[in-house]
């Protein structure tokens, strides 16, 4: 019996998220899917984290158990020729028996990209969240920087979720404006924001809810004094909207 480990990167449109689901297409049932086929023997594909619907990864990391001796070459390949073009295997690699992608990880990296203009561009509409009203870049850096930290993240917790413990750590959060974005072997332009949040573990929707926060505190509908109260508050109520998952994407887990 041997564990591999793969790294990948998939864009999250046509999926309804990473975990399987029983009348859905999701990432991780494909996944099982393909390597079922591969090695003739089901197989459960443990993933770091369980983007959501629509939520891309640059870099998520997963791990399955095989008695094949199909070497982690040969199963990287095999798995890119039966995949889907929209998810693609970066690497594959043996590791121990004991290695688990979720709770061995120290840290996680995400970005989101709002599209700060009155039209998306017909190249990054699936990849942006489009906010048509002018956002206050100052306000919401302001608000951002009270979540760095360890922290109860309740008031930014998804609902219907069955983590017990919800403390978490942010490393650090990053608001930064660009007027373009590569594309290809040329660039969109346009007015974007990236949001980058580091952290050692999140929340369901944990970042897709401080991202709509802190649109709503750019667009002045919340005072940007308020999130640290928003934080304390522990409230999910208190909070903004969720952001779509088209803009989210799943940059790099450490470990």
């Amino acid at each position: 019996m041997q564990k591999i480990r793969l790294i990948i990167e998939y864009d999250g449109t046509g999926y309804h998220g990473w975990q399987v689901q029983r009348s859905e297409v999701t990432i991780q049932g494909i996944l099982e899917d393909r390597i079922r086929h591969i090695t003739g023997e089901p197989s459960s594909v443990m993933g770091a984290s369980r983007t959501d619907a629509g939520v891309h990864a640059l870099g998520q990391v997963a791990a399955f158990s095989t008695a094949s001796d199909l070497g982690p070459e040969r199963i990287k390949q095999a798995l890119n020729a039966l995949l889907p073009p929209d998810i693609r295997i970066l690497d594959a690699s043996t590791v121990n028996d004991t290695f688990q992608p979720r709770d061995d990880a120290l840290r996680k990296r995400y970005f989101y990209i709002v599209a700060n203009q009155n039209s998306a561009s017909a190249f990054l509409f699936r990849y942006a969240w489009l906010v048509r009203q002018p956002l206050d870049l100052k306000s919401m850096r302001a608000a951002g920087a009270a979540l760095p930290g360890l922290h109860d993240f309740s008031s930014f917790m998804g609902t219907g979720s069955g983590i017990k413990n919800p403390i978490r750590e942010i490393l650090s959060l990053e608001i930064r404006s660009t007027k373009k974005i590569s594309f290809m072997t040329g660039g969109v332009k346009g007015n974007f924001i990236k949001i980058t949040v580091e952290a050692n573990g999140f929340l369901r929707h944990m970042v897709r809810n401080i991202v709509g926060t802190l649109v709503e505190i750019g667009r002045e509908k919340i005072s940007t004094g308020r999130m640290k109260k928003i934080l304390l508050s522990r409230d999910r109520k208190c909070a903004g909207p969720t952001a779509p998952g088209n803009g989210l994407f799943l940059e790099r887990i450490t470990y």
